[in-house]
């Protein structure tokens, strides 16, 4: 490797939702900017991923990208069960860090940049260590970056007062946040350890280089206008970043399905990597779609119980044919024009489908990204994290999808609610409105990541740092 070649290394935390984001920033940093990239990857599932496509360094990269696993943490020991996805993140991820510098202290030519996520904040002690750039990527919306950046600035009071009186929480230029949208950090004592850690990881992250998320500034002007303004440290809207629609998966069982429907006759329905129901949810929506008459294509998980994040740490194309928890005879009352598919499905080349109508998600980023970048309205139904906080945006503000609604805030969405909003996105005016709405987003998206553009020229600007950050190192100064 040359040594005026800019090296950048990206640590992606344990998750899908947070790996697959970390790897397109990698290819995209290869492609476009010729840069060398290491991508650290923690993971709590070696072995599932290890059966993945996911840490094979794409042909055209040549020896460009390198994807390095480090070592399994064993987390067992903090808890059983009820320990959260997020605990089971901070604390692997944190185990991990005397890997993570072993590695970059071998390498012969070290990195110019180091790249985390929310997750990763201690690791930019190494990058003071070895004199690297130190960015953040929050591979989520500005409003969500907005919030987190407010939090140790907001008034206790004005928290609680959010807690307990259910008013909305104001952010600075931003648009206030209301209760039934809330984030579990603000539930948490100012003394939890988990709250502490968040609130130190967040003053990290002012203190870095630069902050790249995964938006683009015509999607949320305001937001990114009151970041600029309000925060001393630089915000880079580099977004959309999605994957790119694999041609490997063009004979899948799913897309030959597709292949026989007509144009934006279906719905798909998937709750992420991560998102499960409960089983008398799963229930209802299996009654809400076969009701609704409309085709349907639908990534099933069983059911847990009381966790919305149920499947976040389980990656791989795992499988769960027996399909005992939907209701009696549902799928041979349904095999005309619907598809049940255990546990994963190639999302982007289904989303890209053109016989694909609408997407019912549970408005992770990811997946909102990909429903924007391939032109299809949503049917917004979030579980858990900043999910609600995506929903609002995407019903409220951006107009790009529709909200489902249960009778009780802890109900399940009933069966007649699932047909409603099923027909009203494929069938009914307020679904061709949104898909108008979404086509104008889709020729945004591109028009911000193509050469000229604002995440073109913000990423650039991101590019011209790390290469003059190189020269400075080379010339000793």
């Amino acid at each position: 490797m040359e040594t005026t070649k800019s090296h950048i290394a990206l640590l992606a935390s344990p998750g899908m939702g947070h790996l697959i984001p970390v790897l397109e920033l990698a290819k995209h940093l290869v492609s476009h900017q010729s840069f060398k990239v290491t991508v650290f990857v923690v993971a709590t599932d070696h072995a599932s991923l290890a059966n993945t496509h996911l840490l094979q360094s794409p042909a055209d990269s040549g020896d460009l990208l390198d994807i390095v696993l480090l070592p399994f943490i064993d987390v067992s020991d903090i808890g059983g069960p009820s320990v959260s996805f997020i605990a089971t993140i901070v604390t692997t991820v944190l185990r991990s860090m005397p890997f993570l510098r072993s590695e970059i202290s071998k390498m012969e030519f070290r990195p110019t940049a180091l790249v985390v996520d929310l997750f990763g904040t201690d690791a930019l002690e190494i990058a003071d260590e070895y004199n690297m750039l130190k960015f953040v990527f929050i591979a989520s919306n500005a409003w969500f970056l907005a919030v987190m950046l407010c939090t140790p600035e907001i008034d206790r009071k004005e928290i609680d007062e959010h807690v307990k009186n259910r008013k909305p929480l104001h952010i600075p230029g931003c648009k206030p946040i209301k209760f039934e949208h809330n984030l579990d950090v603000f539930f948490m004592d100012t003394y939890d350890p988990f709250y502490q850690g968040y609130v130190e990881a967040i003053n990290k992250m002012s203190l870095t280089d630069g902050i790249l998320v995964n938006t683009w500034d015509e999607l949320e002007p305001t937001t990114l206008k009151a970041l600029r303004e309000t925060k001393k440290v630089p915000i880079y809207p580099i977004g959309p970043l999605v994957r790119p629609i694999e041609k490997s998966v063009f004979g899948n069982e799913i897309l030959a399905w597709l292949n026989k429907q007509p144009k934006q006759s279906v719905i798909y329905v998937s709750f992420g990597s991560g998102g499960t129901l409960s089983a008398q949810q799963v229930k209802e929506l299996a009654w809400g779609l076969e009701l609704s008459q409309q085709r349907f294509v639908w990534v099933l998980r069983p059911p847990t119980e009381n966790d919305a994040a149920g499947t976040f740490l389980a990656l791989g194309n795992g499988s769960d044919a027996t399909l005992d928890y939907l209701p009696d005879g549902f799928p041979a009352r349904t095999q005309d024009r619907g598809l049940l598919v255990p546990m994963w499905a190639p999302q982007v080349e289904v989303l890209s489908h053109p016989s694909i109508g609408g997407f019912l998600t549970h408005c992770g980023w990811n997946s909102t990204m990909e429903s924007i970048v391939n032109g299809v309205p949503m049917i917004a139904w979030p579980l858990y994290a900043e999910q609600k906080m995506n929903a609002s945006m995407l019903t409220e503000d951006i107009g790009a999808s529709i909200r489902v609604m249960a009778v009780e805030s802890d109900a399940a969405v009933g069966r007649e609610e699932i047909r409603s909003v099923v027909r009203k996105i494929l069938v009914d005016r307020q679904g061709r409105n949104i898909r108008s709405r979404i086509k104008e987003l889709k020729d945004n998206a591109a028009n911000a990541l193509a050469k000229g553009g604002s995440s073109y020229n913000s990423m650039s600007q991101v590019a011209n740092i790390c290469i003059q950050h190189l020269k400075t190192k080379a010339s000793g100064s």
